[in-house]
């Protein structure tokens, strides 16, 4: 797209979260990855296509609504020994800065707050279009990744392995698939 064209994805968009995904992946046992998403989340946009730095991203993760796909697993991370959800319901992004960095791909730097304790996050982000769908909305769409040490946040439950090393990697994966629709 043209800057031209960007300019009049100008506005403000709330993210739909029944076309998009947070999710993660993490090394399990030093021999594979297990990967999981968040199925309850809200979030906005407001986009600057005239000046992207101008643009911000807010988005919310309701901490109990994790799945990885095994009630157990799932259920052991919303215990006390990761995301204590009792104590600490949502995990929240609030950006701080928004970056361009040439042709499709952007930057969003923000807080990121896990268990009450806030630490900066940036997100690599590709702009994969706009598109007015079926219903008349008009809609845009990016796919994003980063990467966090999740003892910056608390999150240190791990088991030895007899093997050697550690049950849960402390690397975590984030992805990001979003489509947001411009609210009228």
């Amino acid at each position: 797209m043209t800057n031209t064209d960007l300019t009049a994805l100008t506005g403000d968009y709330t993210i739909d979260a029944a076309h998009s995904t947070i999710g993660f992946t993490v090394r399990h046992a030093m021999v594979t990855n297990v990967k999981g998403k968040f199925d309850d989340f809200s979030g906005s946009l407001h986009l600057d296509g005239g000046d992207p730095s101008a643009s911000t991203a807010s988005i919310d993760v309701k901490m109990d609504s994790i799945d990885t796909g095994s009630a157990d697993r799932d259920g052991h991370l919303k215990s006390a020994d990761f995301f204590k959800i009792e104590e600490f319901p949502t995990m929240t992004f609030r950006s701080t800065k928004a970056e361009a960095l040439g042709g499709e791909d952007y930057r969003i730097t923000g807080d990121l707050t896990i268990l009450g304790t806030t630490k900066p996050l940036t997100i690599d982000l590709e702009f994969n279009g706009a598109a007015k769908d079926p219903f008349g909305n008009e809609r845009v769409g990016f796919e994003g990744k980063a990467e966090i040490k999740r003892s910056e946040w608390g999150l240190t439950w791990n088991a030895a392995l007899e093997t050697g090393g550690v049950l849960i990697s402390d690397k975590i994966k984030l992805s990001f698939d979003i489509s947001a629709i411009k609210n009228a």
